[in-house]
C-alpha cells in the first residue's frame, strides 16, 4: 500500500434513486448523519447519495483496497460548503496517519468524486 493515493468515482444519479428504494441499502451504505444531510436536500436527494457513494469508492481507490471495509466508515462530511471525510473503524486503521482530501460534483445525470490521500 502506498503512502499517496488518488482515487476517482463516477455514479449515475438514476441508479442511485432506484439504490436508494431497495431496503436496508442506505443503512449499509450511509451513516445516520450522511442520511440526515441527503434527505434534507429535497429535489438534490439522490444526487447527494450518489455524490457520497462516488466519495466512499474514490476514497478505497486512492487507498489501493478497494471496499474491504464497511461503506460505514468511510463517512462525508458537509461543513462550510466545503466536502470533507470522517474516517472510522477498519478504514481508518487501513489509512493511519495520512489525511484524505475530497472534491464532490454532480451534473447532467452523474455525480463525481475525487479523493486524494498524502
Amino acid at each position: 500500500m502506498s503512502e499517496m493515493g488518488l482515487g476517482l468515482d463516477l455514479c449515475e444519479i438514476a441508479r442511485m434513486e432506484e439504490n436508494i428504494r431497495r431496503e436496508g441499502f442506505l443503512k449499509r451504505v450511509f451513516t445516520q448523519s450522511e442520511q440526515a444531510y441527503a434527505d434534507e436536500r429535497g429535489a438534490m436527494r439522490a444526487s447527494s447519495y450518489a455524490a457520497m457513494w462516488a466519495a466512499k469508492e474514490a476514497f478505497s481507490k486512492a487507498l489501493g483496497t478497494g471496499i474491504i471495509f464497511p461503506m460505514t466508515d468511510v463517512e462525508v462530511l458537509h461543513e462550510d460548503g466545503r466536502p470533507g471525510y470522517a474516517i472510522h473503524g477498519e478504514a481508518g486503521k487501513l489509512l493511519r496517519d495520512r489525511k484524505a482530501l475530497l472534491s464532490l460534483t454532480h451534473e447532467a445525470g452523474m455525480a463525481g468524486a475525487v479523493c486524494m490521500i498524502l
